[in-house]
């Protein structure tokens, strides 16, 4: 049977002509000059529409304004404690105005990097809107890193002013942003010289005299400034992001104001459906490239009304989650597995009585959406009203690569599936020698050809992008993922290609084993990596978390270890099984891995300063020394 429909096949022949589809597509934006050429290849970089010229936040407000759309709430901002705040686009482009001034009275030029250090709240969404407005570019970091990890990126970006909030709530407790920002000053080479505090703390902050100004002060300084847009060549960037941290290192990736915008802006109508009509919620934080990309600027290239929450999806309680949803009849949810793990912790019952009925369809990103999580919300809390479906991108690719283009025409969902490549965007999985695998082969997934939103370079290290992405697999891009891609053209994740496990010879996905300890009920969330191993290269290590109400005990672990199997069969040898509290995620969510090995190993981690809770790291080192004790004993009985 052929799962893929006539109309996706036509978009995938139309893709064929690269240059003529994204010509097509780069028509839904509003261009002051049309472009010279579509594509020109300068490798490992590349151009697109060169020559054009827009803005990317003139489309998003200025525009839809122009349109007719000024009182159309353009903004719902959220917060944890319950206080709600809502934008119009004519409102939001007044804010957005008034920064843009602001930020020209304080000597910010076209090219300059200005870096905002805040939750996601409408003024630090005003002020991305402001920085790319001016031609300015913005660094935003997530308001959570520690005062190194800030003064770091501020340094790979060279930014001279700051923006900052003084605190954020996370579970009800006060975070102070303001200390982290003082110590991040005291960091060596942290290049900020300005800093632009805007104040939420009841005790007024101590600000510096000459380096130091009130977000009020900085307002009022922009009254008789120019407020304008600046025309921006299609390539310019419009702001610079880190990659994850899952890596040991950070690495900015370069978005620009007329190839990305063409690209979030046709994936949004693609893959999500998106219309001036949604009511669209990405759980995320602007502190990552889903912020960016689904919570600011393509909602509003689209007209949509967008949600941003600020704090934490479980407080007080997870039904927090469903209230938010009920009470603004949102149409539309981004969200990631981490997060529908936390919810199918706490069972169905915090979803009773709230109406649920608005939502048309839920899309999940960051790591593979494991079957029985699927499972869980699709049938359990939605009832199988709504398709639930899986979708995968990357930091550097800016939107959607892989998924089920809804948008266009809903495919069969295969659970634990990505979905397809959607149209426009080119992949293979190919082995590390760069041989294409076979339908159903393990390998990377490389994209073969640039696409407008892929980031053309990394921001002032080109021979790392070369590196990094170009000649690891010649000739195409290598996004680091081991996958494989079945014979209906539907792609499987199985986690990071150096997160594969070698045992006897058999290459085996991390997502697939954690998959399996998800398929026992008292199994809250698994992490795994591989243990050296003298006569099979390498065993499975396991971090499992279990749900409230179960214990850890030999019966447990035996069942489990046959859980596994059944699944995966022999092939699959469990070394440890390590019972945790918590695992180590990035700050997205995203299980750091490589910790898991560097506890396994018994060696430092490296830089852990996009963890979610440092805590879990010592958690995991005292469940591992606990397991070697305990085989110590065994062996000397």
């Amino acid at each position: 049977m052929d799962v893929v429909s006539p109309i996706i096949k036509r978009w995938q022949q139309a893709a064929v002509d690269s240059e003529r589809f994204w010509a097509e597509a780069a028509q839904a934006v509003h261009w002051w000059r049309s472009w010279d050429r579509v594509f020109e290849p300068q490798p490992p970089a590349f151009r697109w529409f060169s020559g054009a010229t827009t803005n990317l936040s003139y489309n998003c407000l200025d525009l839809q304004v122009a349109r007719g759309r000024g009182g159309h709430a353009a903004l719902i901002a959220e917060h944890e404690s319950g206080t709600r705040r809502v934008l119009t686009y004519a409102q939001l482009l007044y804010e957005v105005k008034k920064v843009a001034a602001a930020l020209r009275a304080a000597g910010v030029k076209v090219g300059d990097r200005v870096a905002i250090y805040m939750p996601t709240m409408p003024e630090a969404i005003v002020a991305m809107l402001a920085i790319t407005r001016i031609g300015a570019i913005h660094l935003v970091v997530f308001a959570g890193f520690g005062s190194s990890a800030l003064a770091e990126r501020c340094r790979l970006a060279d930014a001279k002013i700051l923006l900052a909030a003084d605190t954020t709530m996370r579970k009800g407790q006060m975070v102070d942003l303001w200390r982290i920002v003082k110590e991040s000053l005291r960091e060596p080479n942290c290049p900020v010289r300005k800093i632009v505090l805007l104040s939420r703390a009841e005790t007024p902050p101590d600000l510096r005299p000459g380096r130091d100004q009130s977000w009020a002060e900085f307002i009022a300084q922009g009254e008789g400034h120019s407020s304008d847009w600046v025309a921006m060549e299609a390539n310019e960037p419009a702001y610079v992001l880190p990659t994850s941290g899952t890596t040991a290192s950070p690495k900015l990736a370069v978005h620009s104001h007329g190839a990305y915008q063409v690209g979030i802006r046709s994936t949004a109508a693609w893959c999500y459906g998106l219309k001036p009509e949604d009511v669209w919620w990405a759980m995320s934080d602007i502190g990552w490239v889903v912020g960016h990309s689904f919570i600011v600027y393509a909602p509003l290239l689209i007209g949509c009304t967008t949600v941003a929450f600020e704090g934490a999806l479980d407080h007080p309680g997870p039904q927090t989650f469903y209230r938010l949803i009920a009470h603004n009849r949102v149409t539309a949810l981004f969200t990631a597995p981490t997060a529908v793990r936390m919810l199918m912790r706490a069972g169905l019952e915090p979803a009773r009585g709230f109406d649920l009925e608005s939502v048309q369809r839920i899309f999940c990103a960051g790591e593979a959406l494991n079957v029985p999580a699927w499972q869980w919300l699709q049938r359990d809390v939605f009832e199988d009203r709504v398709p639930v479906m899986d979708h995968w991108w990357q930091t550097e690719t800016g939107g959607p690569v892989v998924g089920n283009p809804y948008g266009l025409h809903l495919l069969p969902i295969k659970p634990g599936s990505a979905g397809i490549a959607l149209p426009g965007f080119e992949v293979e999985v190919r082995t590390v020698e760069g041989e294409r695998c076979a339908p159903n082969e393990k390998g990377i997934l490389v994209i073969k050809r640039p696409f407008p939103g892929l980031t053309a370079t990394i921001w002032n290290d080109p021979q790392r992008y070369a590196r990094d992405y170009w000649e690891r697999i010649p000739g195409v891009y290598f996004t680091g993922d081991a996958a494989h891609i079945d014979e209906d053209g539907y792609v499987w994740f199985s986690g990071r290609a150096d997160d594969i496990i070698k045992v006897a010879g058999h290459r085996i996905g991390t997502v697939e084993v954690e998959t399996a300890f998800l398929e026992h009920s008292a199994v809250a969330e698994s992490g795994v990596t591989g243990q050296p191993d003298d006569l099979r290269g390498e065993l499975i290590a396991a971090f499992v978390a279990l749900k409230p109400g179960f214990e850890p005990s030999i019966a447990l672990e035996r069942e489990l270890r046959q859980t596994v199997r059944n699944k995966l069969g022999a092939v699959a040898v469990l070394g440890p099984i390590n019972f945790v509290a918590m695992l180590p995620k990035t700050r997205s969510g995203k299980i750091m891995r490589r910790v898991l090995k560097a506890v396994v190993l018994n060696r430092d981690p490296g830089d852990i300063s996009t963890i979610e809770d440092e805590g879990s790291v010592e958690d995991l080192r005292a469940a591992w020394q606990r397991m070697r004790v305990d085989l110590g004993e065994r062996t000397t009985q």
